[in-house]
């Protein structure tokens, strides 16, 4: 199996083989990075400022995102609306989203049209200016926002409470989109100054990949980007002293709109810092072991055998700014309490710490990770993404080759330590229930150690 895909790999390798990707970095400190990708005529931009929730002090959570709302209220020479409404007329569209390390707007344009685009995130990146109203009307719309994803969604709140458990420091603990306290003591003079603080050339990266002349295109955004001044950016939170290691934690939390309890752990562990590093590919890889498809052990075991779970999964992020979580969470089935699902999830984990991965099992994973590689070349959206995340997270663009070759490099032995490192006090537990269940004993404050089942 793994031969027919190495077999696609090369033949899209082949076909890719005329176009070129060039990276430029300008004076005042923004890089420039513009795939060719020919093969329709449309083009992908995208612009990532390296400030997220992570960069927020207490009292100001939601302030990154809250900003991302404004950056749509327009500029003296572009009025408020008028961006989107501009790019829909040229047949485009864009968004754009904020998470814990950075902020992101994109537009998706036909190719013949990326110069006004270009020209468009140019101008509020330098020239943003919005009222007090809109503002003000804006934070309403922030706060049902988080109504609506948080408050008022199962998995939103389960979010929420895991990194509030799983931190101490208040930039690591905040959702992105705000404590409700912060969304409602906000001020416009607020998301002002962290525009005047961030938002510069040399605190973004702006990654392009589509139907385009890589030189011609790096020429027009050089002259549109290039005058932007730089900044003097401002001393970051030192994420750094957040502790690895303390006694387990445990919180418990309802929902109105979940007949079912959903149930997660997490653990404390490193992001990729260095190429060279190995525990960061063994964690990715263990979470392919996981819950990577239908064959992976969580669902085959936990939803398909013992039909103990409606769902089963597992994330880690190895591209973190901050310290990333290890975590596995589910939705127990009917009869079976979250405690069960925890326990039976910790137990998959223990084994693979025990016993480890057969090779077999280690070569499916390989396979499908390659295959993955393969149809994500199929998408702009993805190539552009990808190549954002690296330079934004502290890599470069070009690292993706050495990171896919890491990965496909890890061991059996590799993955057993991986899952030998997810301790006890590492860890934090989050339930949550529908709102009518009755609270946790009071003595509870971590997942039992796993039974025999």
């Amino acid at each position: 199996m793994l031969s027919r895909y190495v077999f696609l790999s090369a033949c899209l390798l082949s076909c890719a083989t005329f176009a070129q990707t060039l990276s430029q970095t300008l004076p005042n400190g923004l890089k420039i990075i513009v795939k060719e990708d020919r093969r329709a005529p449309v083009a992908v931009s995208q612009i990532w400022y390296k400030v997220g929730s992570v960069d927020e002090k207490p009292g100001k959570s939601g302030l990154s995102h809250a900003l991302e709302h404004m950056m749509f209220k327009g500029t003296p020479s572009v009025p408020s609306g008028e961006y989107s409404s501009r790019i829909a007329r040229l047949g485009g569209d864009d968004n754009a989203y904020t998470n814990r390390s950075e902020t992101v707007y994109y537009a998706n344009i036909a190719s013949a049209n990326l110069p006004e685009v270009l020209k468009l995130e140019a101008d509020r990146m330098h020239n943003l200016n919005f009222s007090d109203k809109e503002f003000a009307n804006e934070m309403n719309v922030i706060r049902e926002e988080r109504r609506q994803r948080t408050e008022d969604d199962a998995d939103g709140k389960m979010w929420e409470q895991i990194y509030l458990n799983s931190f101490t420091l208040p930039s690591m603990k905040a959702s992105v989109i705000g404590y409700m306290e912060d969304l409602h003591t906000l001020r416009a003079d607020d998301l002002r100054a962290w525009y005047k603080q961030f938002y510069a050339p040399n605190n973004a990266v702006l990654v392009i990949v589509g139907d385009v002349d890589a030189k011609q295109t790096l020429r027009t955004a050089a002259g549109l980007f290039g005058k932007i001044p730089r900044k003097s950016l401002p001393e970051r939170n030192n994420l750094k002293a957040e502790p690895v290691k303390r006694a387990p934690s445990f919180a418990q939390a309802s929902s109105p709109v979940t007949r079912q309890p959903l149930a997660a752990i997490s653990w404390r562990v490193p992001s990729l810092s260095r190429l060279d590093d190995k525990l960061p590919y063994a964690l990715d890889v263990l979470t392919d072991v996981l819950a990577g498809n239908t064959s992976s052990r969580l669902d085959k075991n936990l939803v398909r055998d013992k039909q103990s779970a409606l769902s089963a999964n597992a994330h880690y992020d190895l591209l973190s700014r901050e310290m990333p979580l290890f975590g596995v969470f589910g939705m127990p089935a009917e009869n079976v309490s979250a405690e069960t699902l925890l326990t039976q999830m910790k137990s998959e984990i223990k084994d693979i710490a025990d016993n480890g991965i057969s090779k077999e099992e280690l070569d499916r994973i390989k396979a499908q990770a390659l295959a993955g590689e393969i149809y994500a070349r199929d998408s702009m959206v993805s190539q552009a993404s990808l190549m954002g995340r690296l330079e934004a997270r502290g890599f470069k663009y070009s690292d993706e080759a050495a990171i896919r070759r890491r990965i496909q490099a890890v061991t059996a032995e590799e993955v057993q330590k991986a899952a030998q490192m997810l301790t006890d006090d590492r860890s934090s537990t989050v339930i949550i229930m529908p709102e009518s269940a009755p609270p946790a004993p009071a003595d509870y404050t971590a997942v039992k150690k796993p039974e025999k089942q």
